[in-house]
């Protein structure tokens, strides 16, 4: 477009493109200051950083949590952003898919609380390998369980056993 353009690589940054950086570095050590402790054994990062984010848990007044957010971003320049980038994004999809086989699992569960035998029919034509006794014996627990008016521990049974036979299926 313009017959500049090659050397505005050459041109160093502006102040406002720094900060702007700093800002966005800082927001991906704060995301990284959200994660568990196992997540954060599978991120790349280098080990003052693992204490950094441990101190960071640690502090509980906002001016000093404050400083040490600004001491974690100032520990993001070093870091590989891609790399750490990459793994925020793995986790994401992780929650993503997980909130899918929740949705599934529970519309599943509702249909074949409602609808029995039919819905059992076609969950078995869906998905022949799970284990036809264990989904049925599940679900006529949980009939009796609604029918009696009890709390629905079978219900969340049926719930968890269909959740975790979609993420099984998935991976």
């Amino acid at each position: 477009m313009y017959e500049y353009d090659d050397h505005d690589e050459d041109l160093p940054k502006s102040k406002t493109q720094l900060k702007q950086e700093m800002h966005e570095l800082q927001a991906l050590g704060k995301q990284l200051t959200e994660l568990s402790k196992a997540q954060l054994a599978e991120v790349p990062i280098d080990e003052d950083m693992r204490e950094a984010i441990e101190t960071f848990a640690r502090i509980k007044s906002n001016e000093a949590r404050r400083r040490q957010m600004q001491y974690i971003g100032k520990l993001m320049r070093s870091a590989d952003h891609e790399a750490v980038e990459a793994v925020l994004n793995k986790f994401k999809e992780r929650d993503h898919q997980h909130l899918r086989f929740d949705k599934m699992a529970e519309e599943w569960r509702k249909r074949l609380l409602e609808e029995g035998n039919t819905a059992q029919g076609a969950f078995f034509d869906q998905h022949p390998q799970i284990d036809h006794q264990h989904l049925r014996q599940l679900v006529r627990d949980s009939l009796r369980e609604i029918k009696n008016s009890k709390p629905p521990s079978n219900q969340r049974k049926l719930f968890r056993y269909l959740r975790d036979f979609f993420i099984q299926i998935s991976e």
